[in-house]
C-alpha cells in the first residue's frame, strides 16, 4: 500500500503546485515544458527504454495526439485549479475514468453489469452536483467551467489512448511513454518559442526550478502507480480504488482546509456520490473477475 500512498501524495502535490502556481505568479506553460523535461529524464533513468525499438511502424498517430492533448489538458488542469480550486478539479480528473469506461461499451463491445451501470449513472449525479454553483447564475460566471469539463474530457480521451498503446505489444508501455513525453516536451518547447519571440513570456528561473519540482511529482505517480500495479497485480481493483477514492479525499481535505475552498451542501453531497461511483465501479471489476 505504500505505493499507493506514494502515488496519491504526489498527484495531490501537483495540484497543490499549480494552486500555488498563481499565488508565485509562475508562468504555466513554462513549468510544463520544463516538467515534460524532467518526466521523460527520469523516465529514461528508471525505466531504460530501448530507443532503437521505435520504428515507423509504432503507433504514431496516437504518440503525436498524445503529445498534442498532454500539455494542452495540463494548461486545463492549472485554470481549472486557480478558478474552482483543487477539490472540484481532482474530482473532474478522477470521474474522467468514465469515459474509457464508456469507449469500452460502445467502441470495444464490452459486456456492462449492473453494478457498473449504477457506478456510472450516480458519477454523472455526482458530477452536477459537485459544480453546482450559486455565483454561476447570479453572476454569469459560467465561463469557468469550461476549465474542469475540459479537465474531464481530456483526461478520459488520454486515458483511452494510452490504453491503445498498451494494448501494442511489439513495443515495451515503458518505450512508448517515453517517446510521449519526448513529443510533448517538443510541443510545449515551440509553443514557448513563439510567445517568447511574440514578446508574451519572459524565461524566468523560477519557472524552470517549479517546472522540476512539477515533473518530479507528475513522475512519481506515474512511477508508484505502476509499482502498485505490479505489486498487487492479483487485485488491480484496490489499486484502483484507493488510488482515485484517496486523490478525491486528500485532495478535498488539503482544498477546505489548506486553502480555505468554499463548498456548498451540494457540493460535499456531490463528493459523496463520486466516492460512492467509483466504489461501485471497482465492485463491478470484481464481479467480472
Amino acid at each position: 500500500m505504500i505505493y499507493i500512498i506514494l502515488s496519491i501524495c504526489c498527484s495531490v502535490t501537483v495540484a497543490v503546485l499549480l494552486k500555488l502556481a498563481k499565488r508565485y505568479q509562475i508562468s504555466i506553460i513554462q513549468a510544463v515544458t520544463i516538467n515534460y523535461f524532467t518526466a521523460l529524464s527520469l523516465c529514461f533513468l528508471f525505466f531504460k527504454p530501448d530507443v532503437k525499438l521505435i520504428t515507423a511502424t509504432a503507433p504514431w498517430p496516437i504518440y503525436i495526439a498524445l503529445a498534442i492533448l498532454l500539455p494542452s489538458i495540463f494548461l486545463f488542469l492549472a485554470a481549472s485549479v486557480k478558478n474552482l480550486g483543487i477539490v472540484k478539479t481532482d474530482i473532474a480528473q478522477r470521474l474522467s475514468l468514465f469515459i474509457p469506461i464508456l469507449a469500452a461499451y460502445f467502441i470495444f463491445k464490452e459486456d456492462f453489469n449492473n453494478l457498473k451501470i449504477i457506478g456510472l449513472a450516480i458519477g454523472f449525479v455526482a458530477i452536477f452536483l459537485t459544480f453546482l454553483r450559486k455565483s454561476d447564475q447570479q453572476e454569469g460566471n459560467k465561463g469557468s467551467l469550461l476549465y474542469p469539463i475540459m479537465v474531464f474530457v481530456g483526461f478520459g480521451v488520454i486515458d483511452v489512448l494510452f490504453k491503445q498503446i498498451a494494448l501494442y505489444k511489439e513495443l515495451p508501455y515503458t518505450t512508448s511513454l517515453f517517446t510521449v513525453f519526448c513529443l510533448s516536451f517538443m510541443v510545449s518547447l515551440l509553443i514557448v518559442i513563439s510567445m517568447v519571440m511574440a514578446g508574451k513570456i519572459k524565461i524566468q528561473l523560477v519557472n524552470v526550478l517549479c517546472g522540476f519540482i512539477l515533473g518530479f511529482f507528475n513522475f512519481g505517480n506515474i512511477l508508484f502507480y505502476m509499482k502498485a500495479h505490479k505489486a498487487l497485480a492479483e487485485n488491480p481493483s484496490t489499486v484502483f480504488a484507493a488510488m482515485n477514492l484517496g486523490v478525491i479525499i486528500v485532495g478535498t481535505l488539503i482544498g477546505v482546509i489548506a486553502f480555505k475552498e468554499k463548498l456548498s451542501k451540494l457540493n460535499y453531497a456531490g463528493i459523496i456520490f463520486a466516492i460512492a461511483a467509483i466504489i461501485f465501479i471497482t465492485l463491478s471489476q470484481n464481479a467480472v473477475r
